[in-house]
């Protein structure tokens, strides 16, 4: 199975992501923002970065496009539940993210996307 990152302040929402991805076989890391996040992945690179957009240090935006001009390689998928949500996904698929997805989501709605990432 794949490697994942899940970059989100909230840590009941990072325990969620790692239970169904761990579930579905995926080894699974975590950070509380996007400094250690990127730091992370830049010492052991993972098939997926999963992350929140609004977090403090470094938030999701910097995270997308720190990672994709440095790893062309990166796939991201980055979610947010601000009441602007739609708006700052369409801003993180400008900066490189592959997907996004608003909050709350479902197990189903995850998975998938995951799915389909990993794919690509």
């Amino acid at each position: 199975m794949a490697t994942i990152l899940i970059v989100d302040d909230d840590a009941s929402i990072r325990t969620f992501l790692c239970r169904i991805l761990e579930e579905d076989g995926h080894e699974v890391r975590e950070a509380a923002d996007g400094q250690i996040g990127l730091r992370l992945y830049r010492q052991d690179p993972t098939d997926l970065v999963i992350t929140d957009i609004l977090m403090p240090e470094r938030d999701g935006m910097e995270v997308t496009l720190a990672l994709t001009r440095e790893f062309m390689e990166a796939n991201i998928i980055a979610m947010s539940g601000a009441t602007d949500a739609r708006s700052l996904l369409d801003i993180a698929k400008l900066f490189g993210a592959q997907h996004v997805i608003q909050k709350p989501f479902t197990v189903e709605e995850i998975r998938r996307l995951v799915r389909i990432t990993l794919e690509q």
